[in-house]
């Protein structure tokens, strides 16, 4: 009997088979999970496209594109055009009126250059050494070569023809 095989385990072998079982058991169950894939993760069907852009697609407050471009537009200009008129910014349309405006400009410099020299109003009707102002001698010139007419008999004079007597 020396030849026969024992018929049962001895009891310390059980746990650790059993123990080794649950491991493979478990380790079967993970690789197993770990292919089973994640509804979250799936490949799913990319976006639909959105409709192209054109001039029929409604942009907000069911206006059209072009709508909006034309009263965009036309505010932009309406600002333009206001600010010409009010700063009067005109662009010259022709070399010949750049040449005008910049002898324009040219010739208003030099006329203010000339205004600057021309002395006070004052140092011009007083003469030096007399006391006259010239509105005495205008006066003083006209008494001595006609006699003075007053507006009312020149207005007769002009108005009723002359009488022969």
């Amino acid at each position: 009997m020396a030849s026969q095989r024992p018929t049962h385990l001895p009891p310390t072998l059980v746990p650790v088979l059993v123990s080794a079982g649950a491991v493979l058991v478990s380790h079967y169950i993970i690789n197993v999970m770990a292919q089973i894939p994640d509804p979250a993760l799936l490949p799913t069907d990319p976006p639909p496209k959105p409709d192209p852009i054109t001039s029929e697609t409604v942009v907000f407050w069911g206006l059209r594109l072009w709508q909006v471009v034309g009263i965009f537009s036309m505010f932009v200009l309406g600002i333009i055009i206001t600010l010409c008129c009010i700063f009067k910014c005109r662009i010259p349309r022709t070399r010949k009126e750049i040449e005008a405006r910049h002898l324009q400009r040219q010739a208003a410099k030099s006329y203010a250059n000339t205004l600057e020299t021309v002395p006070p109003l004052g140092e011009l009707t007083e003469i030096p050494g007399v006391v006259h102002t010239v509105s005495e001698q205008v006066q003083a010139r006209d008494s001595a070569h006609a006699p003075a007419v007053r507006e009312e008999e020149e207005q007769t004079s002009q108005g009723a023809p002359a009488e022969t007597g």
